[in-house]
């Protein structure tokens, strides 16, 4: 695997995971999930992709597979562009669920990006992750590689849950839909192993990042989002009119007509999603209170896309019920428009240059924002704007000088502006020619990549620093070709002579080959005892009957959360341990063998008692695995756990095909991982469990004992024959 260092281009990484991505006509406003991130993200990849120091962009995604939307979405590869590629990995199963229900499924994100990682034979320069479910999957990546990681927040956890408090909504049902304090601490971690922290304003640094612990300043940097000027080009720039302008506003005049009865007015616009914080209400309420402002203009709401309002998540439901209860309480109808649809790509552009036409105003009357993409559209297409005095608009609208700001917390304000801005012709001339002339020194996308690409050249090859990354881990197993496992007692122990030869291998392995052991044994335990036989310590440890996974890092152990987060499904730990108090046939062994996801006894052998645990587990509809070794020790596990789905867990995680590992064991608990497509090794020594096992497939009854059963199985599969020239 080359990390490619000295590569004069660079290789990004983009990620974003929730929400629906595809490299045209983004379906922006079709639910929370799909807006303004979503088109930021396509946005920068698609720039990034045109520069000359960029070789490849990767646009990393969820897979979704569901026929509540459209197919697109359930492509693993997407080509967008000779550079630009949108890869789509599927984690949570197949259906379309709204990102606060993906936080579970992370872990398995991380798994199959490793995988693909892997896949591609290198190592990305940079991965840059957008929103804080990303931002977990490339903190994880950048634990593994030391990979350099940027991250953009899009919306902080701290600030979402202040203002829910404010709106009097009860901490446990924010708990309950959001997983606030899991993605807060998410956060909070992201902004300790980031290498960069990229913002559009500087008072997102203050006011958001500022309630942040692990904040520091000079992790942040300031690079405001651009504006596709090829798309929103002023309405007064005839050269610039396309022939798919064309077509799209005359598909907008059809619309507007059905709703306007006088069509000519200027228009009073407003474009985002149906969300409570857009404060639309606001809106609706400052036009249908003013009797004035409706004889000048029209207003047309552009709050997503819907079908039926009766099935939408209850957000979107209650605002846009809201929307239709306001236009008719204050009898708007004839003067506002609210269409179901419209196409995100090319009408959106040709709203803003009809509002402009018009002599009318665009209105951002939210209660919060961020940044205020939306605002810097409007700008590039001469349309004036009345904004939100909070966040983002503060600082475009002193950079572009294209409107006013307002409290919108009273309708009144927003009415009193746009009546200003409406009643002066020079003035909205004036915001008009400015917005358009003041994103081309500001808000560009090439002059937002220009300023990213900057700081990535200083990030590029730097080693991480970070005490709890342990980049040689995942580095080494991504070079890892073939695996050799072990089980510790009375396998790998139990002949000196032959542990000492074995050692002596382990320690000469070439590079492409790991060492790994599987045993009964705790982390602490197994790794006592490898030291006092001066054994080294393994890549990667699978101890507690495969309840655990451990990697090797500078020999300190480092668990694995990835297996924890697999095996942890349907476990319920107590459940099981008051049900099996019960049989007085059972012993619960000392505490320090009692594991997480492993309850331990003492028992004889005895396939009756066995038959029992398992019908009162079952019939309280219980999965688990049951594992019985050496005639008197008996493990209950998650129904995910075991050394031989640890050990394929390995394996898919980190790519290393079955016929690539080989298994050495002697006992009941080994049994798993001795079948199957795995290259399976069973000491001379090993237990009457076993005898079951003979004559499967790829299954070595070794005639030498311990480590020198081990050693003979090596031999016989011929396993380090392309990576040690004097195996035979």
């Amino acid at each position: 695997m080359s990390e490619n260092k000295e590569a004069k281009k660079l290789y990004i990484q983009l990620y974003s995971i929730h929400g629906l991505i595809r490299g045209h006509n983004l379906e922006l406003g079709r639910d929370a999930d799909t807006g303004g991130q979503t088109k930021y993200v396509l946005e920068l990849a698609n720039t990034l992709s045109k520069d000359p120091r960029v070789e490849k962009i990767e646009l990393v995604t969820r897979l979704i597979k569901d026929k509540t939307i459209s197919g697109d979405y359930s492509r693993s590869f997407e080509k967008v562009n000779d550079k630009l590629d949108i890869v789509r990995i599927r984690c949570g199963g197949g259906k379309y669920i709204r990102k606060e229900l993906l936080w579970n499924h992370l872990e398995e994100f991380v798994d199959k990006s490793i995988k693909h990682i892997k896949s591609l034979g290198r190592l990305p320069d940079i991965i840059h992750s957008h929103y804080a479910d990303a931002g977990y999957v490339c903190s994880e990546l950048t634990k593994f590689f030391g990979i350099p990681f940027i991250h953009t927040g899009h919306s902080l956890g701290r600030d979402k849950l202040r203002k829910l408090l404010n709106d009097g909504v009860p901490i446990e049902d924010i708990e309950k839909r959001y997983k606030i304090t899991h993605r807060i601490e998410v956060e909070e971690n992201v902004l300790y192993f980031a290498d960069l922290i990229i913002t559009s304003t500087r008072q997102e640094i203050k006011q958001q990042y500022g309630g942040y612990k692990n904040t520091n300043e000079e992790l942040f940097k300031v690079i405001p989002p651009g504006v596709d000027l090829e798309k929103f080009y002023p309405f007064n720039n005839n050269q610039l009119i396309q022939e798919e302008a064309i077509k799209s506003k005359g598909i907008i005049a059809e619309k507007m007509i059905k709703f306007f009865v006088k069509v000519n007015k200027p228009l009073v616009l407003t474009l985002c999603r149906p969300d409570k914080r857009k404060n639309i209400s606001g809106l609706i309420t400052a036009y249908g209170e003013d009797k004035e402002l409706q004889e000048k203009a029209n207003l047309a709401i552009f709050a997503g896309i819907r079908e039926d309002i009766q099935t939408m998540p209850d957000n979107e439901r209650e605002v846009l019920t809201e929307i239709l209860l306001l236009m008719d309480k204050y009898n708007l109808y004839g003067k506002m428009a609210i269409p179901k649809r419209h196409d995100t790509q090319h009408e959106v552009p040709e709203l803003y240059r009809i509002a402009a036409e018009t002599g009318g105003v665009f209105v951002n009357a939210a209660l919060t924002e961020p940044f205020g993409l939306t605002l810097i559209e409007a700008a590039a297409s001469g349309v004036p704007v009345v904004a939100t005095d909070d966040g983002g608009p503060r600082d475009i609208i002193a950079n572009c000088k294209n409107g006013l700001l307002v409290d919108v917390s009273d309708s009144k304000n927003i009415a009193c502006s746009l009546n200003k801005i409406l009643d002066d012709e020079q003035l909205w001339n004036e915001y008009s020619q400015n917005g358009i002339d003041n994103v081309k020194k500001y808000y560009t996308w090439d002059a937002h990549v220009k300023a990213y690409l900057d700081e990535i050249v200083h990030l590029v090859g730097k080693e991480k620093t970070k005490s709890d990354t342990f980049a040689q881990v995942g580095r080494k197993l991504l070079d890892t070709e073939k695996l050799i496992v072990s089980d510790i007692d009375h396998t790998l122990l139990g002949d000196d002579a032959a542990l000492a030869e074995f050692v002596s291998l382990v320690n000469n392995l070439q590079r492409g080959v790991g060492f790994a052991v599987a045993t009964g044994r705790t982390v602490q335990s197994a790794f006592d005892v490898l030291n006092e036989n001066n054994v080294p310590i393994p890549d990667v440890v699978i101890s507690s009957v495969g309840s655990e996974i451990y990697y090797n890092y500078k020999g300190e152990l480092i668990y694995s959360n990835g297996w924890d987060a697999h095996i942890s499904h349907l476990w319920k730990r107590e459940k099981i341990y008051e049900l099996l108090k019960q049989f007085d046939f059972l012993h619960y062994q000392e505490p320090d063998t009692q594991r997480k996801f492993k309850i331990s006894y003492y028992t004889e052998e005895n396939k009756n008692n066995l038959k029992k645990i398992k019908e009162v587990l079952i019939k309280n509809k219980l999965k688990v695995n049951i594992i019985f070794s050496h005639g008197q020790f008996l493990d209950i596990l998650p129904y995910r756990a075991s050394k031989g789905k640890a050990i394929r867990y390995l394996s898919y995680r980190w790519n290393i095909p079955h016929e690539n590992i080989l298994v050495a064991g002697d006992s009941g608990n080994d049994k798993e991982m001795l079948k199957g497509e795995l290259l399976g090794v069973v000491v001379a020594n090993y237990s009457s469990e076993l005898d079951s096992l003979r004559g499967g497939k790829r299954i070595y009854f070794s005639k030498r004992t311990y480590a020198g059963g081990i050693l003979d199985g090596l031999k016989y599969y011929e396993f380090l024959k392309d990576f040690k020239g004097d195996e035979n």
